[in-house]
């Protein structure tokens, strides 16, 4: 029959933290052996005492830090039981207590699991609480190296997962440049609701497309990332405008997971020529044009009109989006982004930085010389600073630039 007793000592001076211990073992003269060397010791310890394995499980707590197993202990059947003890020991260390004539079987037992291993009649006080220290410390360390491998699994994990659900631009224009960057809002999620691709179609049109699935979950990311690729097939289908719009309209109800989810998104074609553009609003912020001036290698900012716009997706049956034609000149390059770069507020206020604001923040940039992806993280940067906190909606931005060759103006373009 197990018996489970409390034994505390007192904290002597350099002994350290307080000590929760578990003793396996039901020789009276052993247990007091091993309290008497405990006290003698110093430590400060809290030694709760069972007979049997099945004791030990109901004894066992989170609080306790080392196990020491008799391993001679009737019912423990040696390197069986120890196995046992260590299913049950958790994050608790395992020190192994054996008799003279079985030393072996500590070696044994270290190479299954256990931190160390005692010879009950070769310990004494000093050694018996050092390897106590040290079976909780090397468990410490075993458990937070244990927690990096699997962090970096995870990572790596992760970054393929990622990398396979982040859209490659397919685009074989060499007069383009292609930049952007996504960090979803969620702590360590891989993807949020935003999405964007850029696909060039045969005949040589390109087109872009950024959209924002409203709200924060998994549930709105697997959407954001099912209609980037329906975008996408329906593209290289030969779809375009309204009726693109219209069917992604109709995956949306489809695959939502209730009648409030909606989409924004803007989606803009861009003519072989590269001199022209039509664009389609669906209830999401302007794109800024950054437009180089013909003859003096200076350049305009501008966010391009919003008058002509439709809907978000999903919010109104048998919608209509209305087309907007662009002038990109020769040189330009287009910025599409999602509302999480410009709802961040300004200052102590309530304001936020809005389109307006990031056209002021995109022309400083621009003149202190940021283009591709320098450009878009002075932007980042600056509307984080003026937000005073790191950004916690989802964010997308996609950069498109065309360099031109033969003037000044192609500076604009470069990376």
């Amino acid at each position: 029959m197990s018996t489970i007793s409390h034994q505390t000592y007192p904290l002597m001076p350099g002994a350290g933290d307080r000590v929760d211990l578990l003793l396996i073992d039901d020789d009276p003269g052993d247990v007091l052996m091993v309290e008497k060397m405990l006290a003698e010791s110093g430590m400060d310890v809290e030694i709760n005492v069972v007979g049997d394995l099945t004791a030990a499980g109901r004894a066992l707590t989170r609080r306790t830090q080392c196990i020491i197993v008799d391993l001679s202990t009737p019912g423990i059947d040696r390197l069986d039981g120890l196995r046992r003890v260590l299913a049950l020991s958790g994050s608790a260390a395992v020190v192994v207590l054996t008799g003279i004539d079985d030393a072996h079987l500590g070696v044994r037992a270290v190479a299954a699991g256990a931190e160390d291993y005692l010879v009950k009649q070769e310990v004494d006080a000093p050694l018996l609480a050092r390897a106590v220290r040290y079976a909780i410390e090397r468990k410490r360390s075993e458990e937070t190296e244990r927690r990096l491998v699997e962090a970096r699994i995870v990572g790596r994990e992760n970054a393929r997962l990622e990398r396979g659900l982040l859209p490659v631009p397919l685009i074989d224009d060499p007069s383009l440049r292609h930049h952007t960057r996504y960090r979803p809002g969620r702590r360590r999620a891989l993807l949020g609701g935003d999405f964007y691709d850029t696909v060039q179609t045969e005949g040589g049109a390109v087109h872009l497309v950024i959209g924002d699935v409203c709200g924060h979950g998994p549930d709105e990311a697997a959407l954001g990332v099912q209609l980037r690729m329906a975008w996408r097939t329906l593209v290289l289908a030969g779809h375009t405008g309204e009726q693109l719009l219209g069917t992604l309209d109709s995956v949306l109800g489809h695959e939502r997971r209730s009648e409030e989810i909606f989409t924004t998104l803007c989606m803009i074609t861009i003519a072989p020529s590269r001199r022209t553009a039509r664009m389609h609003l669906a209830g999401h912020p302007a794109p800024l044009l950054f437009r180089g001036i013909p003859g003096d290698g200076e350049f305009e900012v501008s966010a391009l009109p919003d008058y002509a716009h439709g809907p978000a997706l999903g919010l109104v049956p048998g919608a209509e989006w209305p087309t907007t034609e662009i002038d990109l000149g020769e040189s330009w390059a287009l910025m599409l982004y999602t509302d999480g770069l410009i709802e961040g507020k300004v200052g102590a206020g309530s304001e936020r930085l809005g389109t307006e604001g990031l056209v002021e923040l995109a022309h400083r940039a621009r003149a202190g010389g940021a283009t591709g992806r320098s450009l878009i993280d002075a932007l980042v940067t600056d509307v984080e600073r003026l937000n005073g906190d790191a950004l916690t909606d989802d964010l997308a931005v996609l950069l498109l630039s065309r360099q031109h060759e033969g003037g000044g103006a192609a500076r604009l373009a470069r990376s």
